[in-house]
């Protein structure tokens, strides 16, 4: 049975038309036990592909196509037999991300020198570029990189003059060399139908109009997931090559569920645990913020140890506390937001600044943590934005490590608006069209689906009986939720005890002195990469002044407080402050200064923080 070895999805950036989640749902249809996924110069949609297979019942097989800087450039696909080959793969990624500018990647075969363990390379058509000593030699040089047992020469068929005489030509190779031929279909989209979508994301590759494009677009749409039958008949009379899928994909039993990725331990005083560092600051911390510590408190402490203990996450909690002693240390203003202030652990280590266990107010710590749910606990503390919340992530890198800490992406899909731009650009309409286009496009996102498209573009002036304003329509919808390029999250970063870039590949960011891993933070979670948030507020950095002000007694008449100010013991029951929040008197206040919160105000009437 033949099973395709050479997929690529729309998370190749312009090479690729289908969701990982679309190429999933196609091979389950067409009876397939497994599937590899290989995206151009990353494993970005790798963690979706996993999961949808996963539960598709379908084995997922990791690779990616890794851009060589030969001349002619020259890509070349590799597969994970192991984990060996996923952390090689990983790095590799890594270090053709690093040393270029953004957007760019290239390795060199020095490059994979002995960085190759666990992985398969398959060997095409791109080769044929070269001359005849250039071919003979690559081959050669990667036969000796990879091990001949490592090394397949790849065919495709996809109804092209050219190709029958390219395949004689790599059999011949496969022959010269003794390496075994494989059979694939080099899928670039799920079904036939997405061809169109597929040729749009080609122009806009080569920044050009569909009309100009010419011989850059597919010649057809035979680039899709093809049924295994309809492979063994385009191959009939080469059965070894598609023999050879499935041998191979038999090897390749490596899957994503053994990442092999761990959280940081916190280095603790000789003689110490992590659970007993942590009981003896939180104890320390208790006793400071409550002055005296009272019997309720205490107890809801124990308990909340006992089960972070319980939990093993003893040492999540000391690298939050040690994030925030940096801060103090450094005079960053920090904030625990969120579930975390249900917490006495994070209040008594200073990570939060809302007491939980005040009476008749007591918050409820299981929407924190609990043994039922098994998560781990998602603390996010709020910095002044700007150059001192810079500092703090700085100071993550550099702990951790060039390779050790990373932020977390974000994927950038194509919407209503921005779609219509890209498709409006490709179908040659003018920018002022372009700009009507988008106008129209974001208000259809919004409004009911059975509407009729063509009646909102027939009213801006556009002829509905236009081929191209048709087609603009179906590219469109197509277009929704692919990804367009990667992003950076506002503050999640991930951390690894060893390196991270053998979990997730890294890459720089656009902001200078920033790394990202090639997944956004709901695929880190699902893939069990545990991330810190270092959120930036303007709200904290006006806080952190007056602070100043007050505890420096700056402007003001009475003298400086014996202990300081700070955000845990500001009053919370001034009358004065609650009668202006019933006047809405808020303006600049936090959370309290919408004009729905402050027409919201006079009529709650408040009197109480709680």
């Amino acid at each position: 049975m033949f099973i395709e070895l050479h997929a690529a999805s729309a998370f190749s950036f312009l090479r690729g038309a289908s969701l990982p989640e679309s190429l999933i749902d196609r091979a389950a249809e067409l009876g397939y036990p497994a599937l590899a996924l290989l995206d151009r110069d990353g494993v970005y949609g790798a963690p979706r592909f996993h999961k949808a297979a996963m539960a598709a019942g379908i084995r997922p097989i990791i690779g990616a196509e890794l851009t060589l800087a030969l001349s002619p450039p020259f890509v070349l696909p590799v597969l994970c037999e192991s984990q060996q080959g996923y952390r090689h793969l990983c790095r590799l990624i890594t270090r053709l991300k690093m040393g270029v500018p953004k957007g760019q990647s290239a390795l060199t075969l020095d490059d994979l020198d002995g960085q190759v363990g666990g992985l398969v390379a398959l060997v095409g058509r791109p080769i044929l570029g070269m001359s005849k000593t250039g071919i003979t030699g690559l081959l050669d040089r990667l036969i000796g990189i990879f091990g001949r047992r490592h090394v397949y020469v790849e065919l495709q068929r996809h109804l092209q003059r050219d190709e029958e005489a390219a395949n004689v030509l790599l059999s011949d190779l496969a022959e010269a060399f003794r390496l075994p031929v494989l059979a694939s279909n080099g899928a670039r989209f799920a079904s036939p139908a997405q061809r169109a979508l597929f040729d749009v994301f080609s122009c806009l590759h080569h920044h050009t109009t569909l009309a100009q494009a010419g011989r850059r677009l597919a010649p057809n749409a035979e680039r899709y997931l093809k049924a295994p039958a309809d492979m063994a008949a385009l191959f009939r009379d080469r059965p070894a090559a598609i023999t050879a899928t499935r041998d191979l994909a038999d090897r390749l039993q490596y899957t994503m569920a053994d990442l092999g990725y761990r959280f940081p331990d916190y280095p603790v005083p000789e003689g110490e645990t992590a659970s007993s560092f942590l009981r003896r600051i939180a104890d320390l911390g208790a006793r400071d913020r409550y002055r005296p510590l009272h019997e309720a408190a205490r107890r809801q402490l124990e308990r909340e140890l006992d089960l972070i203990q319980k939990l093993d996450l003893a040492g999540y909690f000391l690298i939050v506390w040690d994030i925030v002693n940096f801060c103090r240390q450094h005079d960053v203003l920090v904030q625990g937001r969120g579930s975390a202030a249900n917490s006495v652990v994070c209040y008594s280590l200073g990570i939060t600044a809302v007491d939980p266990v005040i009476p008749g107010r007591e918050l409820l710590f299981e929407r924190f943590l609990s043994e039922e749910r098994g998560e781990w606990p998602d603390v996010d503390l709020d910095l002044p934005s700007g150059e001192r919340r810079e500092s703090v992530i700085q100071h993550v890198y550099a702990k951790y490590g060039r390779f050790g800490a990373a932020m977390t992406a974000n994927v950038i899909t194509y919407r209503g608006r921005s779609a219509a731009r890209e498709v409006g650009k490709v179908l040659g309409f003018d920018p002022a069209a372009v700009d009507r286009l988008a106008k129209v496009i974001n208000h259809f996102e919004y409004i009911d689906a059975s509407d009729n498209l063509h009646q909102y573009l027939a009213s801006t002036g556009f002829d509905v009986h236009d081929p191209r304003v048709q087609l603009f329509g179906r590219l469109c919808a197509g277009m929704q939720d692919l990804p367009r390029h990667l992003g950076q999250h506002s503050g999640g970063m991930v951390i690894c005890q060893d390196r991270l870039d053998s979990v997730v590949p890294l890459e720089p960011a656009s902001m200078p002195g920033r790394v990202v891993v090639q997944w956004d933070k709901d695929d880190c979670a699902d893939m069990g990469l545990v991330k810190v948030d270092l959120l930036g507020l303007g709200m904290m950095a006006t806080m952190q002044d007056a602070f100043a002000l007050i505890n420096g007694g700056q402007g003001l008449s009475a003298a400086p407080s014996p202990r300081p100010l700070d955000l845990a013991s500001i009053p919370g029951d001034d009358p004065a402050v609650y009668e202006l929040m019933r006047q809405a008197d808020t303006v600049g206040v936090f959370q309290v200064e919408s004009r729905a919160q402050m027409a919201t105000l006079p009529r709650l009437k408040p009197t109480t923080f709680y």
